[in-house]
């Protein structure tokens, strides 16, 4: 048997070793401390064969056969997904939505952004824009969101560009989505129905005539930043459907909505922000607004 160190050094510590003698084992025995010894000589086998045993045992593992699996082993069945009930129609808010404008009532959810009651006026179950009363928004804030919502610029056509049936709606008070009358309006590409304003055109142009209700579905994910609070560490993320067509998937926001400068110059860190409506002297109309907190 080899005796390690530190069974040489337990040998030590319980003896009377004479300090005289070069040889180790010349030394008078501390009995009461000899039991000690005497167990540690016969485990030492047993716990060498273990580890032998144990590193054997994980050598052999084999991993699983894909093929010996059954459906079951993959299956989740908890906790059960959340039911809601859907709208009659598409167009129709779900069971889990926030109604933000019934075609009634617009100082339950809304206000101007100095927190007054709002000056834009209901008239028809629509809600219209009115030249000079500035931006409404919601009283509640929100994060990551879908948002259904409904607008229509003048029959009359008057300007042309901007100056043609132009709105906008702002997500978290930041991030715009362009409302403008862009059927035969020839604009800068970034800047017409549906772009975010200044940084992506859409897809295509799926507008409406004047006069002619249209939509926007709008799926938009909430930033995250980093420790600076200037960067972001998740842009903001939003996708649109024009009157249910695909024009902006999924795309990742430089910074907020700036009019004439740099997005990336403008990022600030910020919470949950109001769903925000644009005064931009043209009388566009709102109806059927919901929203779904995701």
């Amino acid at each position: 048997m080899i005796f390690t160190s530190e069974f040489i050094n337990l040998v030590r510590e319980n003896s009377e070793v004479n300090h005289n003698e070069c040889n180790l084992f010349t030394y008078k025995p501390n009995y009461r401390n000899m039991k000690k010894i005497f167990c540690s000589i016969i485990l030492l086998p047993a716990v060498a064969a273990f580890s032998v045993h144990a590193q054997q045992t994980q050598l052999t593992l084999k991993p699983v056969d894909p093929y010996r699996m059954t459906p079951g082993m993959v299956e989740i069945m908890d906790p059960e997904v959340e039911i809601i009930k859907p709208g009659a129609t598409d167009r129709d808010p779900p069971s889990d939505a926030i109604v933000l404008f019934d075609g009634k009532d617009i100082n339950t959810e809304w206000e101007d952004t100095r927190g007054n009651p709002s000056k834009w006026i209901v008239k028809d179950g629509t809600l219209i824009s009115v030249k000079g009363s500035g931006f409404i928004q919601t009283k509640r804030k929100f994060s990551s969101i879908q948002l259904h919502i409904e607008w229509k610029t003048p029959s009359e056509v008057t300007g042309e560009s901007q100056g043609r049936g132009n709105s906008g709606v702002f997500l978290q008070e930041r991030y715009e989505v362009q409302v403008l009358d862009s059927y035969n309006n020839r604009t800068y590409r970034h800047g017409q129905a549906a772009s975010i304003y200044k940084q992506f055109p859409p897809l295509v142009n799926a507008s409406r005539g004047p006069g002619e209700w249209q939509t926007y579905d709008i799926i938009y994910t909430a930033p995250t930043f980093n420790k600076d609070s200037i960067t972001y560490f998740t842009p903001p993320r939003v996708t649109v459907l024009h009157n249910g067509v695909l024009v902006q998937n999924n795309v990742s926001l430089s910074g907020p909505t700036d009019y004439t400068k740099i997005p990336q110059a403008f990022i600030k860190a910020h919470g949950p922000g109001s769903l925000q409506l644009q005064d931009h002297g043209n009388p566009v109309a709102f109806r059927n607004i919901w929203i779904r907190e995701l």
